[in-house]
This record gives structure tokens, C-alpha cells and sequence, in this order.
């Protein structure tokens, strides 16, 4: 299980950079829910989500093709999402507003909070079996796309939502 966390980071990585623009090449309302709709670091929280997702599928397949056990899936990932989204915005909202945007820095700290993540994940499923963990995950990963949804259609006037490339709020018209 170790080995595929390793190889989880990278290959999340790469989804990450794949997703960032998959909004560009095929707008349409279901992926500006799924995948960053423009520049703002909100939209990028999204980056932390739908590729991690998107490996926890292959990740529960290889897991079952090797016979490796696993408790609390779903609700692994759905606690290491959104502790990742936090510890992103905890870490990367200060050095954005001391020294302005890096996208080096954010691509760095992205990087490092995959890490966490894949860490996250894995204690909690080597911890013993929770009850109803599958129905808890799924049930916070429906609340996280709802407010990606209702934020990216509804973003608040504020520079956590603001795309300063493009100067404006939410999906571009």
C-alpha cells in the first residue's frame, strides 16, 4: 500500500496539471464543477479534488486485484481533501498576500499537500474499519462539490475568488 501512495503523489500530480485546463478545452457545466474555470486560487482548490478522486478509483482497483486490505476508502479521501484544502489555503493565502502570486510557490506547495494528503489517507485506511465510513465519504464529498458548484457560479467579491489574469469573478463569459 505504501509503494501505491508513493506512486499516488506523482500520478496525482499529473492529473492535477492534465485537469488544470480541462475547463479550457471543453467548457461545459458539469466539468466548471469539477475542474478550475479560471485563475482565482479558489477554482484551484478543485485541484485537490477531482484528480484525487479520479486515482482513488484506479487505487481501489489495484487494491483489489492485489488482494491488499484497506478499510475506510471514501472517507480517506474525503477527510484528505478537505484537510488538504485547508492546510493549501492556510499556508499559500499568507505567502500570496506578504509577496503576491508564485506559480512556482503554489506548484511547490500543491506538490507537498499531495504528500500530506497521501499520508492523510493512509493512516486512516490502515485505521480499523469505521462504521458507515463509505456513506460519510461520499456524503462530504457530495457537500464539497456543492459548494464548488454554488462557488463557482456564485463566487463571493473577495480575492480568494478573484482571477487577477482575466480581472473577474467566477466562469469567464
Amino acid at each position: 500500500m505504501k509503494r501505491i501512495k508513493i506512486i499516488g503523489i506523482f500520478i496525482i500530480f499529473v492529473l492535477a496539471f492534465i485537469s488544470h485546463f480541462i475547463y479550457e478545452w471543453m467548457p461545459n457545466s458539469i466539468f466548471s464543477i469539477l475542474f478550475p474555470v479560471n485563475e482565482s486560487i479558489w477554482e484551484h482548490m478543485k485541484l485537490m479534488a477531482t484528480p484525487v478522486l479520479i486515482f482513488s478509483l484506479f487505487e481501489y482497483i489495484l487494491y483489489r486485484k492485489k488482494n491488499i486490505s484497506f478499510n475506510n476508502l471514501l472517507l480517506s479521501y474525503a477527510i484528505s481533501i478537505v484537510l488538504g484544502i485547508i492546510i493549501y489555503l492556510m499556508i499559500y493565502l499568507p505567502i500570496d498576500y506578504i509577496f503576491g502570486h508564485s506559480a512556482i510557490v503554489a506548484i511547490i506547495l500543491l506538490f507537498i499537500v499531495f504528500i500530506i494528503m497521501e499520508i492523510i489517507s493512509y493512516y486512516i485506511m490502515n485505521y480499523r474499519e469505521i462504521k458507515y465510513s463509505n456513506i460519510i465519504g461520499i456524503g462530504i464529498i457530495i457537500l464539497l462539490y456543492i459548494i464548488f458548484g454554488y462557488l463557482t457560479y456564485n463566487p463571493l467579491e473577495i480575492k480568494l475568488f478573484y482571477d487577477t489574469e482575466k480581472k473577474i469573478y467566477g466562469i469567464p463569459k
